[in-house]
């Protein structure tokens, strides 16, 4: 069959080219199947992936909200909590002003390892530091240690620097720190804290477990108006008579609250390390003084109550007591014999000394101690002095101690046994925590109502006509006592050395709070004609401190004055 065409049918060629057609499209559909499995499973997998770490972050949000409390995680970027904590109790006055607060504060830290260059480090922290030295901080950070303080409690604008310069191995712990926004106002009583927080001196050390973790703030008796004005007068004496110190004090009479108490030179307890011991030394409490005249108060009471004198009696104050080698004068004799209400009101030591005579030791130490003279007060501070007291107590130490030499003892306690000489003689212990109606209780009666009630009227005369004439707020009826005491120096009295002071009370026909101040060896100058006693150099703080703080305390100024216990005494000494 050589030479013979074969031709093939159209139909069959296009059912051949359909066939393949058909099998190219059975394997694109078998490829486009599989890849739609693998993705399917892939979306799988990972939807399983995500939904396992969201349920984890979800168990670790609701572990932190409910489980830990809400605290922080123990890293905070750069900033570690670990030792933050503001749990201790706020310290306040009377009027809820806020005297000491507990706020967050960041400090800085290092790992001295990951320190490449710390001579570099150290002087650039050096110039963003406030008070850090460029040499401490290159010890530190050539340590090796892992973990070194640089400096503890930084301002925000310190932090920022410190994150401008972007050195590793720095970083951040939140803490917190202890601010008082008065200063040095109140810092003898409210004290301060150690860096660390815990109490070191002042009421801070007192109440340290209290404070510590407390939720209601420690509410005091003091008004920082009233210690802002004793401190502002005691301040501008001590400046005038160039005086090495001051104290003060205001006691609610029938309470014992301290309302005020100051104690010059002081400090800023934010900068207690840089203090010096005689600023940080409380003179009010701790610092224990022989008072002078103010002495002749107890002496004179004593006397009356105890019967030993009638206002009636005298005393001849015409020439010099001599008792064994001691010769007893007057700062200003009147050289006469002179009534119970002249001795107090001229400040006689002859006249007080014979009182004091006729009235014995033994009962000069009862009366003392029940007025709480001869032991240490029971007020809350830690720094608190004990009384230095004459062993043997002789007849010559009863003498010298009437009129406020001989006996050393607190202006703390001086200022409340005065409190209970006016207040009707009830005893109370003084307090520096503000007392609630109710909480008071009288401890003993000292002295009657009417020994009382005469010792007003004297003290009030001791003002109008006696050596405490400065002390004089005109309408607020004060009465008082100064004191002039010369100060020891090795073993005897020094002649230009003494302690000047004024204690006094109103209004005097309802005394409502006591006021003392003293000035630690002032000087005298040419508008006093160079005397420095406590009538030319206290009273006249008393009588500032009374003039601005009675308004405050709701004391109004009256035009009557103190009924005299026996007129035809008023006006015998009215006619001398």
């Amino acid at each position: 069959m050589t030479g013979q065409t074969i031709n093939c049918r159209p139909d069959l060629a296009r059912a051949a080219t359909r066939g393949q057609a058909d099998r190219r499209t059975l394997v694109f559909d078998g490829h486009r199947k599989q890849a739609l499995e693998t993705g399917r499973t892939r979306l799988l997998v990972a939807s399983i992936v995500f939904a396992a770490a969201f349920s984890v972050i979800g168990l670790r949000l609701l572990d932190l909200a409910l489980i830990q409390g809400g605290s922080e995680p123990r890293l905070a970027g750069r900033e570690t909590s670990e030792s933050f904590r503001t749990s201790r109790a706020d310290i306040v006055d009377r009027n809820g002003v806020v005297l000491a607060t507990t706020l967050p504060v960041s400090s800085l830290a290092a790992n001295a390892r990951q320190i490449a260059n710390p001579a570099e480090v150290a002087g650039r922290l050096a110039t963003v530091l406030n008070g850090v030295h460029q040499s401490k901080l290159r010890t530190l950070l050539s340590s090796r240690s892992r973990f070194v303080w640089l400096k503890r409690g930084i301002t925000p604008r310190e932090k920022q620097a410190v994150i401008r310069l972007g050195y590793p191995g720095l970083f951040f712990k939140r803490e917190s720190r202890r601010f008082y926004p008065h200063g040095s106002l109140a810092a003898h009583i409210v004290g301060f804290t150690s860096i660390d927080g815990d109490g070191i001196g002042g009421l801070e050390l007192a109440f340290d477990e209290m404070l510590k973790g407390g939720t209601q703030p420690l509410e005091l008796a003091l008004d920082m108006r009233l210690q802002h004005i004793l401190t502002e007068e005691l301040q501008r004496a001590m400046t005038r008579f160039d005086g090495v110190g001051a104290a003060g004090l205001v006691l609610d009479v029938h309470t014992g609250e301290t309302i005020a108490m100051v104690s010059l030179p002081s400090f800023d307890p934010k900068h207690v390390g840089s203090a010096s011991m005689d600023a940080r030394f409380n003179r009010a409490t701790l610092g224990v003084y022989e008072m002078g005249s103010v002495f002749k108060i107890f002496t004179t009471a004593m006397a009356l109550d105890a019967g030993v004198v009638d206002l009636r009696d005298e005393y001849d104050a015409s020439k010099p007591l001599r008792v064994a080698r001691f010769t007893i004068n007057d700062f200003k004799p009147k050289d006469r014999p002179l009534s119970i209400a002249e001795i107090f009101i001229y400040s006689s030591n002859i006249g007080t000394a014979k009182m004091a005579i006729d009235a014995g030791t033994d009962l000069q130490r009862d009366y003392l101690d029940r007025l709480g003279l001869l032991k240490a007060a029971g007020i809350e501070l830690p720094e608190v002095g004990t009384p230095m007291l004459p062993s043997p107590w002789r007849d010559i130490n009863t003498i010298t101690i009437s009129y406020g030499h001989g006996l050393a003892v607190t202006p703390l306690q001086v200022a409340n046994a005065v409190a209970t000489v006016v207040n009707g003689g009830k005893w109370r212990p003084s307090t520096l925590i503000k007392r609630r109606e109710g909480d008071v209780d009288v401890t003993h009666q000292v002295l009657s109502e009417t020994t009382s009630r005469q010792m007003r009227w004297l003290m009030r005369l001791g003002v109008q006509h006696g050596t405490g004439g400065k002390a004089d707020a005109r309408g607020y009826l004060v009465g008082g006592k100064t004191g002039t005491a010369d100060k020891l120096r090795g073993g005897s009295y020094s002649d230009d050395a003494r302690m000047a002071s004024f204690v006094s009370a109103f209004p005097m026909d309802d005394p409502r709070y006591v006021v003392l101040a003293m000035v630690d060896e002032p000087k005298g100058i040419e508008e006093t004609y160079g005397y420095a006693t406590g009538g030319w150099v206290a009273a006249p703080v008393v009588r500032e401190v009374i003039r601005r703080a009675a308004p405050l305390l709701g004391v109004d100024p009256v035009t009557h004055d103190v009924e005299p216990e026996q007129p035809e005494l008023l006006m015998e000494v009215a006619k001398r």
